[in-house]
């Protein structure tokens, strides 16, 4: 995982090239071809995973959704592409109910919380992601804002960030439902936050996993902090070691475990959704790493296993078509040179997707009376 976030993190050519032949020097060239599973393969894998985590499968509806979203107004969004491309079918797909899709202004009032990955506060402003997603779905009333955390700190110490901010929000929103969504090692901060403080528990309509590390990842288990580390010398890095923490968080077996020992709180609605890439669409600088999680499982996005994602006793909401980077860290629009070469793959259409999933959310919640 380490190492494939360096390359992008890099704001000069120079540090880029550097940093990029660095890393590739730690992700063992040798991997073998990966070997993708046959569609019944998949599909049996990914149901009995479902059905041993006790998760509800409702990929129908929001496919529905966003290919409702795709068609109505990802033309004219950036990085459009057909609803068949934006989502990896694997089998069949439950929950589809043909109703209409409304896509006027929201008429609920929940505020939306993004939690980040590791070391993205190192290069926040390098990302330019509030141009992104969601900029574009205030536009229909939804009230989105970010959640600073200690992108090298350790799940424990974030968790307590996110009570904190939380908790000192202003008083005309205490009484807000809040939706918390977390991208790669945002969502297990999440859950280590709703887990350890129930006065944070009780506000918290839904937890949204959007390639979220809440198993960890085999790449972390091979890593050290001082890996990690190293975005803190990049000039332009914004960023401190905190507790250095983070890598330790993201190993597979400290996840495992923590999973086993933290109950997680009812009364929360759970969603994962789960990056699935068609190889042919995942970007060259993380092909190194597809091929070393592909010694375990070929069905990763590069940096976290499909099954890695899923939140136990969540509703699985859909298979992405898109790599760890390309749902959600816009790099090539903010650096065409970079997204002509290293991230080749990086164009997904990601306001489309955020629409789609806020009001997927936002029609569940209301349809279990939430």
């Amino acid at each position: 995982m380490i190492p494939a976030l360096c390359y992008s993190f890099a704001p000069t050519s120079a540090w880029r090239r550097i940093l990029f032949a660095a890393c590739a020097l730690l992700l063992a060239a040798c991997a073998a071809e990966p070997v993708q599973p046959t569609s019944e393969e998949a599909q049996v894998s990914v149901m009995e995973y479902v059905t041993r985590m006790h998760m509800e499968d409702r990929r129908g509806r929001f496919r529905e959704i966003y290919c409702t979203v795709l068609e109505e107004h990802g033309r004219d969004l950036p990085d459009y592409r057909p609803c068949e491309v934006a989502l990896t079918r694997v089998g069949e797909e439950s929950g589809a109910s043909g109703e209409p899709v409304p896509l006027g202004e929201t008429g609920a009032d929940y505020l939306i919380l993004m939690v980040p990955g590791l070391g993205w506060d190192c290069f926040e402003e390098w990302l330019g992601y509030q141009q992104s997603g969601p900029r574009y779905v205030a536009g229909f009333g939804y009230d989105t804002r970010f959640v600073r955390v200690d992108g090298l700190s350790s799940t424990e110490n974030n968790a307590r960030q996110i009570r904190d901010y939380i908790a000192g929000m202003p008083e005309e929103d205490a009484a807000r439902p809040l939706i918390l969504m977390g991208y790669s090692k945002g969502a297990p901060d999440i859950l280590a936050a709703v887990a350890a403080y129930p006065e944070l528990a009780e506000r918290v309509a839904a937890v949204v996993s959007l390639a979220g590390a809440v198993g960890g990842s085999p790449l972390a288990d091979d890593a050290t902090q001082a890996h990690a580390n190293l975005l803190t010398l990049v000039p332009g890095s914004a960023c401190e070691k905190g507790d250095e923490g983070a890598v330790e968080s993201l190993r597979t077996a400290v996840r495992e475990q923590w999973l086993v020992d933290n109950p997680l709180p009812d009364g929360i609605r759970y969603y994962s959704v789960v990056t699935y890439p068609d190889p042919d669409h995942i970007s060259w600088g993380l092909q190194k790493s597809y091929r070393i999680l592909s010694g375990i499982d070929a069905r990763n996005d590069t940096q976290v296993l499909m099954d890695g994602q899923m939140i136990p006793g969540s509703t699985l909401v859909a298979f992405v078509n898109a790599d760890h980077w390309a749902i959600a860290v816009p790099v090539a629009r903010e650096h065409p040179f970079i997204g002509d070469t290293v991230v080749n793959h990086n164009d997904y259409p990601r306001e489309a997707l955020f629409e789609a999933l806020l009001r997927y959310v936002e029609e569940d919640l209301a349809r279990r009376g939430q």
